[in-house]
Parts: structure tokens; sequence; C-alpha cells
């Protein structure tokens, strides 16, 4: 009996893998901006920076609130992380003036928002740059130079980068909010046409 139980596990999560891959290539996210088709799918992520590769220039930040920091790559220099260390991305469908952020639904949930809280630690990142713009759903996210932030759900650790030019549209976020310094290629799949 508990292999019958596995099994219909293991069915329903693949399943449930293929309707959110189908849904999120269907949900208008799915175009690159070069020529506005839908990345090809892969079976894994973009080969991702190790963790000794990317080291927080400070510590984390004490106590609570949202944490924004720097970190050093070596392949992509200085980047923007959480106060845990998760590197964070912008996406290219957004937009800085006015901030909107254009990231929602199934979207979010691969991608998920930097939620904005009242007491922010910054560690070598512009207070003057960071502010936090009103999502569709009414939650407040927060913004780096008018570019809204977000994690990638595939990087399982500090230091992971495998969100780097997913789709050709995301890219780890740099401190003033510019896009991370671009490998010679975008990276493709593991973002499920966002």
């Amino acid at each position: 009996m508990p292999d019958i139980r596995r099994t219909a596990l293991l069915a329903a999560s693949a399943a449930a893998v293929i309707a959110l891959v189908t849904a999120c290539e269907s949900d208008g996210y799915g175009s690159n901006n070069a020529g506005g088709t839908t990345a090809p799918a892969a079976s894994a992520p973009a080969t991702p920076n190790s963790p000794s590769e990317q080291s927080p220039t400070s510590p984390a930040p004490a106590g609570g609130g949202t944490g924004l920091q720097t970190a050093t790559s070596s392949t992509l220099g200085t980047i923007v992380t959480d106060g845990s260390g998760y590197t964070l991305y912008r996406f290219d469908k957004d937009t800085a003036k006015p901030p909107v952020s254009n990231c929602n639904g199934d979207c979010a949930k691969l991608w998920p928002p930097v939620m904005a809280s009242d007491n922010p630690q910054l560690k070598g990142i512009d207070a003057k740059l960071v502010s936090t713009v009103t999502r569709a759903d009414g939650s407040k996210q927060v913004t780096l130079n008018g570019w809204p932030l977000y994690r990638y759900t595939p990087d399982t650790k500090p230091g992971d980068t495998k969100g780097q030019g997913v789709g050709g549209i995301w890219w780890a976020v740099t401190p003033t909010g510019a896009k991370a310094a671009a490998a010679a290629s975008p990276a493709t799949g593991g973002g499920y046409g966002y």
C-alpha cells in the first residue's frame, strides 16, 4: 500500500509542475525583450556561482526587518542580497519610473517579492535609493532606485545566483539598482518562461 501512495504522490507532483510550467508560459511573462519568444526550457537552471564565489561584504543585519546588503560575486561583481545572503533580482518587465511590479500570481511564487518592513536594515546600500511600491494585491514591496526586488526560489542557499539572466529578463541587482554584469549569453530554463 505505501508504494501506491508514493506513486500517487509522485504523479500528483509531476502534474503540478506541468501545470505550473504551462501556466507560466501562457501568462504573458514568457517572452524575452529581444525577440518576444518564450525562452527554451531546460532540465536545469543556469549554472550558479558557488557560495565560495560570493561573500557578503558585511555580516547580515542584526535585528528584525528587511535586510539589504552588498556582496561580491567573482562573476557578477558587487550585487545586493537580503540580510541572509540570498541574491536579489530585478525584472525587465517592471518599471522604475514610476515603480511598478508586474510579477504577480504564479510569477511571484517562483520569484517572491521582497516585502517591506517597518525597520529596514541596510549595509552598503544608499538609504536614499530604497523605497517601496504598492503591489496589485495592496502589499508593499521593497524597491532599489525604483526597481522592485525579488528572490528566486531555486536559489537554495546564500551565494546562489541561479536567477541571473533567466529568460533574458531577470538580473541580479547592483547597489545602484542596475543589472549586474550579464554573462555572454543569457541563461535559459529554470525560470519556467517568466
